[in-house]
Order: structure tokens, then C-alpha cells, then sequence
């Protein structure tokens, strides 16, 4: 990521927390708005084309969008493109990253991190799930509606659109890593980090309090935890929170012992 893209990143944030009016529909409307991008070199170029006035890449926004989305996501939209961005892809994931924070401000009480987590894992239980909703080649309005078929009454709507929504969007990233890039979003828009937590049992409620305040204390912010239980790991636990893998299992220091045996 690009320092243009950083800052205006910052920027485009700071423009969506200070809009009125942030709904469902809002965020639904500034998907579809990433995907229009995506779908068209030229409109893309036109919006992340540095030499081109920001009145002009205004201009390009107001009648595009301005007659048929809600005033919100007008104004979302237009903060983006007076901003500069490093590329035309950038100013896309952007968008839909501010469409991914909007659904958070909307459903402040949902567990977006938790049900997305539980879309993550079962999409990597079913690998052809995951290759008809991850093909370039599938109908985009297909893959949505197949989302929306698999989540009725499993997830809630918040969930159900960002996840129907992002594989709509032309793109060569797997399914999985963009609902892990989605979950980490949701937790920065709501003011905290996610850990996953690999453990051989189910942690009991004193055990993931006190796992919680461990972490939040490290890392200064406050933390949610998504447990996976995996037998394999036999004792112990594993925590990948960010870029940091903290591995305390047993597994992990029998692979150690039996690799400096083998030294």
C-alpha cells in the first residue's frame, strides 16, 4: 500500500465516521459502487487520475452517482475521489473497505467478527464452496445469491451483504483472504484487533477473559478472540493476532525438541 493510498484511506474514514444518515443501505450502495469501478477501467482511471482537477473527479462522482444514491454515500464517495490515491485498484479496495466499515457502523450490535470468522472456517471446511464462490469465471449475481442462500437464517443481514458483496467484485484474491481482510476492518472500525485463538479444547469463560485481558494489555487495544479447536495441537495454545504468532502448544515444542534431536 502506497503513502497516497494511506493517507487518503485516513482521509475517506474520517469522511464516512462524520456522515449522517449511515445504514444498510448506505453500505450497500458504496459496494455496489466498488464494483461498478472495478468493472470499468476508464470510470476507475477517471476518479484516481492525479492530474485531473478535483472539481472534474467530483464532477465524475455527482453524475455517475448523485441522482441515484442516498447523500451519504454521495458524499463518501466524493471525499474518496478528492483524495490521492497510488493506483486505480487501490481507490477501489478503498471504497469497498469504506463499505465494509459502514455495515459495522450500522450493525453496532452484531458479532460481524464472529459470524464472519464462522463464514471463514466453513468456507475452508468445503473447498468446492470455495472455488465456485473464488472462479472469475462464475456469474458475479450468481455467487451473491448463493451467499444469501447459504446464510438465510444462519447469519445476520450486516454479515450476509458483505460477504454476498465481496464475491461480486472482479478480483484474483481468495475468498478467505478477504473475509480475513474483511473481519480486521470491522475490528478497526469498532475500535479493537482480533486474535485467533488455536487451542486442543474449548476455553472456558475465566480462561478467555483472563486470555483477553492478556492481550489487550500487550498490544493496548481491546481484543476479540475467535477460538479454533484443533485436537492436533494437544495442549497449549497458539495466538495469531495481526502479524504476531505467539505458539505455545505442545505440538509446537515437540516439533522443536524433535528437530534439534534430528540437529
Amino acid at each position: 500500500m502506497g503513502s497516497a493510498t494511506t493517507q487518503a484511506l485516513a482521509a475517506t474514514t474520517t469522511a464516512l465516521d462524520a456522515a449522517t444518515g449511515v445504514d444498510l443501505d448506505v453500505a450497500r450502495e458504496l459496494f455496489a459502487a466498488a464494483r461498478v469501478l472495478g468493472e470499468s477501467s476508464q470510470l476507475s482511471g477517471a476518479l484516481s487520475d492525479a492530474a485531473a482537477s478535483t472539481a472534474a473527479r467530483e464532477k465524475v462522482v455527482a453524475d455517475v452517482f448523485g441522482r441515484a444514491f442516498h447523500p451519504a454515500s454521495v458524499a463518501v464517495l466524493t471525499a474518496a475521489a478528492q483524495q490521492r490515491w497510488s493506483s486505480s485498484a487501490d481507490l477501489i479496495a478503498g471504497i469497498e473497505e469504506l463499505a465494509i466499515r459502514a455495515t459495522a457502523t450500522a450493525a453496532p450490535r452484531i458479532d460481524l467478527d464472529g459470524e464472519l470468522f464462522g463464514v471463514s472456517r466453513n468456507v475452508a471446511a468445503n473447498p468446492e464452496l470455495e472455488l465456485a464462490l473464488g472462479s472469475r469465471l462464475g456469474d458475479a449475481g450468481a455467487k451473491g445469491a448463493l451467499v444469501e442462500k447459504l446464510l438465510a437464517g444462519r447469519a445476520s443481514e450486516a454479515t450476509t451483504l458483505i460477504v454476498s458483496q465481496l464475491v461480486q467484485q472482479p478480483r484474483d484474491r481468495r475468498v478467505r483472504a478477504l473475509l480475513s481482510r474483511a473481519l480486521r476492518i470491522v475490528a478497526d472500525q469498532r475500535g479493537r484487533t482480533v486474535a485467533t485463538v488455536v487451542t486442543a479444547a474449548a476455553l472456558s469463560e475465566a480462561q478467555a477473559t483472563r486470555l483477553q485481558a492478556s492481550l489487550a494489555k500487550r498490544y493496548g487495544t481491546e481484543v476479540s478472540l475467535n477460538v479454533v479447536v484443533d485436537p492436533t495441537v494437544v495442549g497449549g495454545v497458539r495466538v495469531e493476532i495481526g502479524d504476531d504468532v505467539i505458539d505455545a502448544t505442545v505440538s509446537s515444542r515437540l516439533n522443536d525438541l524433535r528437530q534439534r534431536l534430528a540437529g
